[in-house]
Formats: C-alpha cells, sequence, structure tokens
C-alpha cells in the first residue's frame, strides 16, 4: 500500500538521518589520500547525515580519537596538509553547522567523532562536574542525579552531545515562577552559561602548531568559545552544577489557542498565567488544530497524590514511536505528493497526543528533574524546523506570543486558502531567563559572546526570551516561503522597541523562498547585528586568531562570519 514511506519504512529512513555509516578504511587508500596520518588515530570512511537528512555527505573521512591529544594530532596534520576539521556528535541538528549541503565524498574535510570516546565524567567538586564533550545529556544527567545534582532546564533530546549542545547554546524552557529564588549552581539560561572553565584545541604562534589549552571563565577569550558555532573545537568542560530538584509535568490538550494565547491582559488560561505560576511551560500546536499540547514543569519535592512516578526519562512512548496513523499519513504526503492532507495529519497529530496522555497515563507525570526534562528519542518523527528567540522583558511575553500566533494563523490560513499547506507540523513555544555570568559563581566571569541568550547592555530590563518554532516535513511545497514571511514578520515587529529577535543557531533561519541559510541581508546585517557590531566583531577576531588556518570551518561558517 504505502511503500518506501511505510511505517516501518518511514522510520528505516528517518533513522538513517542521525546513524553514521562507518566503513573500514583501505590502508592503501588511505596512505595514499592522508599521507602521513596520526597511526594512532583510527580511520575510516563514514557518510554524514544530519537529523532530518536534508544536509548529507557520502564517503568522507572520519576518525573517533581515543584522548584530546588524538585530537591534537588529527588537527595538526590537517592543518599540515590544508585539510578542514569538523567535530560531530550525534548530528542532531538542522543548520550546516558541521557540513554544507552538496559536500563531495572528495573534499578534504576530515569529520573527528568525539561521542565514542571523549566522554569522562568526574566530579571536580561537590558542585561541578567534568565531561568530555562527546557525552550525551542523557549520560551527563544520569551520572548528576545519581549524586544529588542535576540543572533547571535542558533540551528535550537526551542524545545530544554536550559539545554539540554547547556550541549552539542549547536550552530547555525555565523562569522562575511566581516566588521562586534561584538554587546555586544553577542557571535560566543556556547549557553554556554552566561552563566554569572548558580546554579547546587552538593555535599555539610560539610553538607553530595547535595545542590544547584550558580557559577559565573570567578569560576574555571564553566568551568566544562559549558558544562557537562549530569555529573551533572543544574536548572537555567543567560544569557548575547545584542539586537536583524533583519536577512535576503536566499536560493538558483542553485550552483553545485562542485562549491560551490570547492578547495581554486578556483573562483566562493565558500562556502568560501558567508561565507565572509554575515557571517552566511548553506549548506544542500542531497545524490546522484549535487546542495544543500543554506542558507545565513545577517544582515539587514531594510526589502529588494524582502523579505518576517516573523513574526514566521519554514517558510519551505516543510520540517516541511514529502512530500508524501519522506515519501513512506521512507516506501519502512525502510519496504521493498530497501535502494538502496537512489538515488532517495535524489532527492525527493531536489525537495521537491526546490520546496517548490518557492510554499511557503521562498525563501528569513526577520525578527527577531529568526523567521529565528528556523526553524526545531519536525515533520521534524527523521534521524540519525552523527556529528563532524573542529577546524581551517578562511581562510582554502575552504580547509577543499573542503577535506571533496571530500572524502565523492569518498566514497559514490564506495560504490554505490558495491550496497551500506549507506546514505540517507544530509551532513550539518555550521561555527561558538571559544567560547571567553571576549565576555560574565564578568572580569575573564572561558572558558567552554569541549566546542568543547574550543580555543586551543597552536595555536591562530584558530578561526573558521565547523560544519560537515552527517545524514542517522536509521538502514540502512553499515552507520556504512561508518561513521567510515568518522571520520578517518577527524581524520587523519585534525590532528593539520592546522585543528584540536573534536567530537560533541550530535551527532553520535566514530565509527565501527558495532555501534556508541564504537571505543575504539576513546573513550579513542582521544577524550580526542582533548581537551588536562590537560583540559580533570582537568573537569573530578571537575565534580567527584561535584559528588562524581556518582548520575549523567550513563554506557557511566562512559566509556567516565575512
Amino acid at each position: 500500500m504505502i511503500d518506501e514511506f511505510s511505517r516501518r519504512g518511514f522510520l528505516r529512513t528517518a533513522a538513517l538521518a542521525a546513524v553514521p555509516i562507518l566503513l573500514p578504511a583501505d590502508p592503501a587508500v588511505a596512505a595514499q589520500e592522508l599521507p602521513d596520518f596520526p597511526a594512532e588515530v583510527t580511520l575510516y570512511r563514514s557518510a554524514y547525515r544530519n537529523w532530518v537528512g536534508e544536509i548529507t555527505a557520502d564517503g568522507l573521512w572520519a576518525c573517533a580519537p581515543d584522548t584530546p591529544d588524538q585530537v591534537v594530532a588529527a588537527v595538526n596534520w590537517a592543518r599540515r596538509h590544508g585539510w578542514r576539521v569538523r567535530a560531530r556528535g550525534t548530528s542532531h541538528g538542522w543548520s550546516p553547522l558541521t557540513i554544507t549541503q552538496g559536500t563531495p565524498s572528495d573534499t578534504q574535510v576530515l569529520l573527528v567523532d568525539t561521542a565514542p570516546h571523549l566522554t569522562g565524567l568526574s566530579l571536580e567538586s561537590p558542585d561541578a562536574v567534568r565531561a568530555g564533550t562527546g557525552v550525551t545529556l542523557e549520560a551527563l544527567l544520569t551520572y548528576l542525579e545519581e549524586r544529588g545534582l542535576g540543572v533547571t532546564a535542558a533540551p528535550a533530546p537526551g542524545n545530544l552531545t554536550l559539545g554539540g549542545a554547547l556550541a549552539i547554546d542549547a536550552h530547555g524552557t525555565a523562569v522562575p515562577a511566581s516566588g521562586e529564588q534561584r538554587l546555586p549552581g544553577h542557571t535560566y539560561g543556556s547549557l553554556s552559561n554552566l561552563v566554569l572553565s572548558l580546554t579547546a584545541v587552538v593555535w599555539d604562534e610560539a610553538g607553530g602548531a595547535y595545542v590544547l589549552r584550558t580557559y577559565d571563565r573570567d578569560e576574555a577569550d571564553c566568551a568566544a568559545l562559549l558558544t562557537h558555532l562549530g569555529r573551533s573545537l572543544v574536548t572537555e568542560v567543567v560544569l557548575r552544577v547545584g542539586a537536583n530538584t524533583d519536577l512535576r509535568c503536566v499536560s493538558r490538550t483542553d485550552i483553545p489557542a485562542g485562549e491560551l494565547f490570547a492578547a495581554p491582559g486578556t483573562e483566562g488560561r493565558t500562556f502568560e498565567s501558567f508561565l507565572e505560576r509554575a515557571g517552566r511551560v511548553e506549548a506544542i500546536w500542531f497545524a490546522f488544530t484549535e487546542f495544543p499540547w500543554l506542558k507545565v514543569w513545577s517544582v515539587s519535592p514531594t510526589r502529588p497524590l494524582t502523579s505518576r512516578h517516573v523513574r526514566q526519562p521519554y514517558n510519551y512512548p505516543f510520540s517516541d514511536n511514529v502512530p500508524r496513523p501519522v506515519a501513512e499519513l506521512v507516506g501519502r504526503m512525502v510519496s504521493d505528493g498530497a501535502w494538502y492532507l496537512a489538515p488532517v495529519l495535524g489532527n492525527a497529530q493531536y489525537d495521537a497526543a491526546a490520546l496517548g496522555l490518557v492510554a499511557t497515563l503521562s498525563a501528569d507525570l513526577w520525578g527527577p528533574s531529568k526523567n521529565t526534562l528528556l523526553y524526545l528519542r531519536p525515533t520521534t518523527l524527523r521534521i524540519a524546523t525552523n527556529g528563532c528567540v524573542v529577546l524581551t522583558d517578562r511581562a510582554q511575553v502575552q504580547r509577543v506570543v499573542a503577535e506571533f500566533t496571530s500572524f502565523y494563523r492569518e498566514r497559514l490560513t490564506r495560504y490554505a486558502a490558495r491550496g497551500r499547506f506549507p506546514v505540517n507540523g507544530s509551532v513550539e513555544i518555550r521561555v527561558t531567563g538571559l544567560d547571567d555570568p553571576a549565576d555560574v559563581g565564578a568572580d569575573g566571569a564572561r558572558t558567552p559572546l554569541l549566546s542568543a541568550l547574550r543580555p543586551r547592555g543597552d536595555r536591562p530590563e530584558w530578561d526573558t526570551a521565547v523560544w519560537l518554532n515552527i517545524l514542517t516535513l522536509p521538502g514540502t511545497p512553499f515552507a520556504e516561503a512561508f518561513l521567510a514571511e515568518i522571520e520578517q514578520f518577527l524581524l520587523g515587529t519585534f525590532d528593539g522597541g520592546y522585543a528584540m529577535t536573534r536567530v537560533e543557531w541550530s535551527k532553520g533561519w535566514a530565509y527565501t523562498d527558495e532555501a534556508a541559510w541564504s537571505d543575504d541581508e539576513v546573513l550579513g546585517s542582521v544577524v550580526p547585528g542582533s548581537f551588536g557590531e562590537d560583540a559580533w566583531r570582537e568573537a569573530s577576531e578571537v575565534l580567527d586568531r584561535l584559528d588562524p588556518h581556518g582548520v575549523f570551518g567550513n563554506a557557511f561558517l566562512d559566509r556567516l562570519f565575512g
């Protein structure tokens, strides 16, 4: 009935997007194509696939160093032979920060896989953990939980490597609830804001080679490395952490979008009202539906009577494993071009969530923070996503959400009236604090220069960030044109008056009508300007000085940094 995109076939195809295919290297070929490569570092051929398989490359040379010193050896080999180096974790990303689309197999680029061996974990002190950058967030949070430690918020997928997460200022969703005080060792900002020190591979002018160097958080160069976008290679970090907390996560699917995303000042069950009471909120609004899936986390030292105690993460099996009706609809849309089924798919996804929450007793969960913060497995539906963040003050969050969702609904309705269905996934809305360096508890700590959560010095009242994502299947017709309109709306509406827009590094942005990461004005002016000319210039100059030979980069990063 459905060939390649049957439920099983679709999941199998999607899984290939993030599982690298490794082929042992022929020693003779390796010696010819990579002469004098360090003998202690094992080489192999590998395919590269990003999260949704939109960016792919086959037959690239790759290696998995056992130690940071082996990383240095590989980097110095690359510099001598004119190659470039790209660190790879689990490839759970969308943007071309690692590999650009169309990279041929004979390109002189070496993938350095961090996940196999750079995974060490140890307590540096009672409130600090030393971690290799290849460790996954799930492994890190499990290690911390076993020692009574944790973080305030984290991304939903547990398979992200720590190095990848830090490179793009990964985040969760959390601001202080009414009356809540930040716990020592915690932050409401990005994971990058927890770094106490990091060790990176940098150029040593005196020695004429790349070396390992450790930077403390109070050093100026560290500010550029905290969120480096792949323009460096960090092998190890020390993170500040704090006491773990137990969280309750309550899911609801009964509040209309018109009420949840109402104009500011409206009475009722608004997004802002849940944020005020709990501080940790996420809304997932499936396309062409009226009732979002709302998740609300709250700090709860003891288990509420109605909550199910969860001892492991990933407690939404209906989300982690694509339900048959959803998979079959996706199959028809992708293989038969039946994109007009987007409203049916949206409602099928809503039904799967609403019914699944009841069937799996997942609507009210309680347990150690990791077990409700991590909820997406690699088996979930692989879908493309755009991303931006709006910086504003806490009192303006409902206004930002209302204006965005109103424009989104109007444009989606207008497109549908013309027989165009550019969105078949969901809108996702999260809220975090900004990267306050004081949270790390180190004198003189620097703010990450390129974190989207970097505060604006001229707008001290801006203390909150609203993350906005629109998800749709890869290859959906008119998606890029639609997302370009959304992006221009956000940039024009939240233009520095009461709020300001920045891009979310790992997602889709800089849209033209044909493609993401392609708009010259957004790439060349808007993105640097959103951080301020001085901060952008400082970050660029530091990254260039630490890597003057451009070993850590690709064509897209070359263009972005100009």
